[in-house]
C-alpha cells in the first residue's frame, strides 16, 4: 500500500477566508490586541499613580521644609551656632534635590509628577522663585554667621516664605486633582476590561459552539454509526471550512467502506489461503531442518528428506539422486512411491539425460510434462503415467552435487514461493550431505592416524624386541649345534630377558592406550598415577611439583600431554639408567609448561637425527603438534635428558 504524507502547512483546497483556522486566528488576534491595549492603558495609568503619590508627598514636604529653614534662621536662645548652620545647609541641599526630582522624576523610587503642561510650568515657576529669593536669603544668613546682615536676611525670608508656601499648596492641590483623575480613569479602564473579558468569553463560546462543537458532534454521531457497521450514514455539509471538507471526506470514506465491506469476505478468504500456504511451507522447513539435524548417514538423510517433501507437497512419488565423484553419473540414493520397474531402469543416469540429468547439468530447477514433448526424452516418466515432473538441484558451495525430483500423475503448477522454498531446501540438503561425508572422512582419518601411532609404538618396542629375540635364537641354535653349553645358556638368558622386556612393553602399551585424563579433567592427578606406576615398575624415585593456576586444558589436550609424559617415562625406563626423575608442571596466564628431567646417561640429539630419529621422540613431537604445543628434547651424553612441553 502506498503511503502519502499530507503537509497541511502547504496544501489546502480551501480559500484562506473560508478556513476555520483563519476565522479562529483572526478572532483571537482581535481580542489579543484589544486586551493588550486595555492592559497597557492600565499599566500606564498605574505607573503614573505610583509616581504621583510620591510626588505629592515630596511636594507637601517642601512646605514643612521651607518653614523649618525659617525656624532654624531664627536661632536658639544662645544665638546661632555651627550645628544650626550645618543643619540649615543640609536642609537646603535636600530642598534642591526634591525640586530636581519633582521636575525630572526619580525612576528608582519611583517618583514622577504629572506631566501636564500646567503642573510642569508651576513646578518650574516655584523652582525659579526659590532660586531667586529663598535660596539667596538662606545662603546670606549662613555666610553672615549671625551678625546684623543675617538678621536682615532672616526677616526678609520670613516675609517671603508665606507667599511661597501658598504657591506650594496650590501645586499640591493641582497634583492631588490630577491623581484623582488618573484613579478614576484606571477604574474605568478596569471596568471596561472586565466587560471585554465577559463579552469576549460569550462570543468565543458561541463561536466555538457553532463552528466547532456542533460539527464535531455530527462527526461523532457519524462515527458511532460506522462503529455499528452502518456504512450508509452520511454527514450534512453546511459550511465550506475544514469541517465542511471533513464532512465531505467522511461521506466519501463511508462510500468507499461500504463498497470495500462487500469485497471484504473475498479478501479475507484470499489472505487466509495465502497464510495457510505459508504456514505449510514453514512447517515443511521446520520438519526438513529437524531431519537434517537428526540423520546419521547420507542414505537415511535423503530418504527422510524426500518422504517429508513429497508428503508436504502432495507428490505421488519422489527421488533423490547424488552425483558420483567423477561427476559423470547420478545414482538414486532414496525414493518413495516409484514402481519397481522404474527403479530397475533409472537407478543411474548420466548428467544431461532426461529431466533430472538436464536440471543437474544446467544447475537450475526444471518443471516439465514428460508426455508433452518437453524435448528431454523422459520416456520412463511418461510410461509410468506422470504428467508433471519437478527436478530441483542439490547445491553446496555453488556446485551441483545432486537432484531431488517430485512426480505427479496430474498437472501441477508450482508457485514462485514454492519454487524458492524448494531451492532453499536443496541447498540445506546439500550442506547436510557434505557434512555427513566430511564426518565419514574424519572418522576414517582418525582411525588411520591412531593405527599409525599404534604401528609406531609397536615398531619402537615390540618389533625391536622380537628382532633381538630372533638374533638370540639363531645364536642359541648355533651354540647348541657346536656343543657350547655356556654360550647356549648365555643366549637363553638373553632370550628370557628379551621376553620379559617384551611382556613389559606389551603391558605398557595396553596401559598407554587405555589411559584417560578422567572426568574431572585433573591433569595433575593423571600424571601422579603414571608416576606411581613408573615407581612401582622401576623403583626409581620421582619428584613431582605443580605450581600456578590456570583453567583446565581440554580433555583431548590433556590426553595427549599425558601420553607424552608416559612416553618420556618409558624412554627413561628403557634407555636412561637414571637414579632420579623430576617432573614439573608450571602454569601461568599465558601458557602451561610440563618438564620431565632425569639424571641418566643421556644421548646426542645430533646423532639421533642423523640416523633417522628415534620413533618415540617422533611420536612425542607429533602428539604435541596435534594440540598446538611445542615439544623440545635437551640431552647430552652423561648429563641426563630434559623433555619440555609448552602449550
Amino acid at each position: 500500500m502506498k503511503h502519502v504524507t499530507i503537509d497541511t502547512d502547504h496544501e489546502s483546497s480551501l480559500e484562506s477566508t473560508e478556513r476555520l483556522s483563519g476565522k479562529i486566528t483572526g478572532l483571537l488576534v482581535l481580542f489579543f490586541f484589544v486586551a493588550v491595549a486595555a492592559i497597557g492603558t492600565t499599566l500606564y495609568v498605574s505607573w503614573q499613580l505610583e509616581g504621583s503619590a510620591a510626588a505629592i508627598n515630596d511636594a507637601g514636604s517642601q512646605r514643612m521644609r521651607a518653614y523649618l529653614m525659617g525656624y532654624l534662621m531664627t536661632g536658639s536662645d544662645a544665638g546661632p551656632n555651627e550645628m544650626v548652620f550645618a543643619e540649615l545647609q543640609s536642609e537646603l541641599e535636600r530642598f534642591d534635590k526634591v525640586w530636581h526630582d519633582l521636575e525630572f522624576g526619580d525612576p528608582e523610587r519611583p517618583l514622577a509628577a504629572p506631566r501636564d503642561w500646567e503642573t510642569l510650568t508651576e513646578i518650574r515657576t516655584l523652582k525659579t522663585n526659590w532660586a531667586l529669593h529663598g535660596r539667596p536669603l538662606i545662603e546670606q544668613y549662613v555666610a553672615s554667621k549671625g551678625d546684623a546682615t543675617g538678621r536682615e536676611a532672616t526677616i526678609a525670608y520670613r516675609q517671603w516664605v508665606g507667599g511661597f508656601v501658598r504657591q506650594l499648596n496650590a501645586l499640591v492641590l493641582r497634583m492631588e486633582h490630577n491623581y484623582a483623575h488618573s484613579t478614576n480613569l484606571l477604574r474605568a479602564v478596569q471596568i471596561a476590561l472586565f466587560a471585554l473579558a465577559l463579552l469576549g468569553t460569550l462570543v468565543l463560546i458561541r463561536f466555538f459552539f457553532v463552528q466547532v462543537i456542533r460539527p464535531l458532534d455530527q462527526i461523532y454521531s457519524g462515527i458511532q454509526h460506522m462503529a455499528e457497521s452502518d456504512f450508509g450514514a452520511r454527514l450534512p455539509v453546511r459550511t465550506r471550512d475544514e469541517f465542511g471538507a471533513v464532512a465531505k471526506g467522511f461521506n466519501l470514506m463511508a462510500a468507499h467502506l461500504e463498497q470495500f465491506y462487500e469485497d471484504l469476505e473475498k479478501l479475507v478468504t484470499s489472505k487466509t489461503t495465502s497464510l495457510e500456504e505459508r504456514n505449510a511451507q514453514l512447517a515443511l522447513m521446520y520438519g526438513v531442518t529437524a531431519i537434517l539435524n537428526e540423520a546419521n548417514d547420507v542414505d537415511a538423510l535423503c530418504a527422510a528428506f524426500i518422504n517429508q517433501v513429497a508428503t508436504a507437497l502432495g507428490a505421488d512419488a519422489g527421488s533423490v539422486r547424488l552425483a558420483s565423484e567423477a561427476q559423470g553419473e547420478m545414482y538414486m540414493v532414496a525414493h518413495t512411491g516409484l514402481p519397481i520397474d522404474f527403479l530397475s531402469r533409472e537407478m543411474a543416469i548420466n548428467c544431461g539425460e532426461c529431466i533430472c540429468g538436464h536440471a543437474a547439468e544446467k544447475g537450475i530447477p526444471i518443471i516439465a510434462d514428460p508426455a508433452g514433448g518437453c524435448g528431454m526424452s523422459p520416456t520412463q516418466c511418461a510410461d509410468m503415467g506422470f504428467h508433471t515432473v519437478g527436478a530441483f538441484t542439490i547445491n553446496h558451495d555453488a556446485f551441483v552435487i545432486g537432484v531431488f525430483s517430485l512426480f505427479y500423475k496430474a498437472e501441477r503448477a508450482f508457485s514462485s514461493s514454492e519454487q524458492s522454498m524448494l531451492e532453499t531446501l536443496g541447498r540445506h540438503l546439500g550442506v547436510a550431505v557434505e557434512y555427513q561425508r566430511l564426518r565419514s572422512r574424519d572418522r576414517e582419518h582418525a582411525i588411520a592416524e591412531e593405527r599409525n601411532l599404534l604401528a609406531q609404538e609397536l615398531h619402537d618396542s615390540i618389533a625391536q624386541a622380537l628382532s633381538f629375540l630372533n638374533i638370540q635364537v639363531k645364536l642359541l641354535q648355533g651354540a647348541m649345534d657346536l656343543g657350547r653349553p655356556q654360550e647356549a645358556q648365555k643366549a637363553l638368558d638373553q632370550i628370557r630377558e628379551g621376553v620379559k622386556e617384551s611382556y613389559e612393553d606389551v603391558r605398557e602399551l595396553l596401559l598407554h592406550f587405555r589411559t584417560r585424563a578422567g572426568a574431572s579433567n585433573d591433569l595433575d592427578a593423571a600424571i601422579r598415577n603414571a608416576v606411581d606406576r613408573f615407581e612401582m615398575q622401576t623403583e626409581i624415585p620421582v619428584s613431582f611439583l605443580s605450581v600456578g593456576k590456570r583453567a583446565p586444558l581440554e580433555p583431548d589436550k590433556q590426553l595427549q600431554v599425558l601420553h607424552i609424559v608416559q612416553e618420556s617415562l618409558s624412554n627413561i625406563r628403557k634407555h636412561a639408567r637414571a637414579s632420579q626423575v623430576d617432573i614439573g608442571v608450571e602454569r601461568s596466564a599465558e601458557r602451561t609448561v610440563i618438564t620431565v628431567r632425569d639424571n641418566g646417561t643421556g644421548f646426542d640429539p645430533a646423532s639421533i637425527s642423523a640416523s633417522g630419529g628415534h620413533v618415540g621422540l617422533k611420536i612425542m613431537k607429533e602428539r604435541a603438534s596435534r594440540v598446538g604445543a611445542k615439544c623440545t628434547v635437551d640431552s647430552r651424553p652423561g648429563q641426563g635428558t630434559t623433555v619440555t612441553l609448552a602449550l
